[in-house]
């Protein structure tokens, strides 16, 4: 049987464990703050005019880079869907460049954009441009053959009079699978896109690890998943209206 109470239990565990940590000698607070220490930390960071300029350039970088990454992404991913001389034509492309991970990225971001947002949104989209580009693809692959002879029977013989009405709804949970990927995947590339220097968390994250003030950092990360999971549950939110005609 299923009981509510113990998530709760599991959380209030972690958190006795991670304050007896520090309280006990294993580690110093300036290594590992206790949890005791962060509400406090928080504070001054708001009330210092940190904390907020911070999470508007953050929330900035991961929306356009966000944008740009998905549009992008589930573009390619439908077109090379449904053209097998598209797909086989990028094949060997993405076979080249999708294992380079976001932060091999940042030498040429930085020669190209300079230290900028612009830096910044190019690391995050390109993160996000290669889940939605697989996500899309093999869903647009993916859908049941039943469907298209149908469409076809109905005189759309054409792929691509088939995209709207057929292929895109039938792909719609596999393209949507890729784009929730997509939301978390954005929030590891700001990290990353900031720590050389953009304003934003990440770049306030480092900050504080040269000042030793790892309550700062934990504040930092503690945002970043706060604001992951209200992303999340927007998404899903957006994504239980776009699928109504799946009930």
């Amino acid at each position: 049987m299923r009981l509510p109470w113990r998530p709760f239990l599991g959380l209030a565990i972690f958190l006795a464990i991670w304050e007896a940590v520090p309280d006990s000698g294993l580690l110093p607070s300036s290594l590992l703050p206790p949890p005791s220490a962060i509400p406090g930390a928080f504070w001054r960071e708001v009330t210092g005019g940190q904390w907020l300029p911070a999470l508007g350039h953050s929330l900035w970088h991961y929306l356009a880079g966000l944008l740009i990454g998905t549009v992008s992404g589930i573009a390619v991913g439908v077109a090379a869907g449904l053209s097998r001389g598209l797909d086989e034509g990028l094949s060997w492309v993405v076979r080249v460049l999708r294992p380079i991970p976001g932060l091999a990225w940042v030498p040429f971001a930085i020669l190209w954009f300079g230290i900028s947002s612009g830096a910044a949104l190019f690391i995050i989209a390109i993160g996000v441009f290669w889940i939605n580009l697989f996500a899309t693809t093999a869903a647009v692959r993916a859908v049941d053959p039943d469907l298209i002879e149908l469409a076809n029977a109905f005189g759309r013989r054409d792929q691509w009079s088939k995209l709207w009405p057929v292929i895109l709804p039938a792909a719609a949970p596999g393209i949507l699978a890729g784009v929730r990927t997509g939301l978390g995947q954005a929030w590891m590339a700001v990290v990353a896109a900031e720590l050389f220097g953009v304003p934003g968390i990440g770049q306030r994250m480092n900050q504080a690890a040269s000042l030793i003030a790892s309550e700062i950092v934990v504040v930092c990360m503690l945002t970043i998943a706060v604001l992951y999971g209200v992303m999340d549950m927007l998404f899903l939110v957006v994504q239980r209206r776009i699928m109504r005609w799946q009930a």
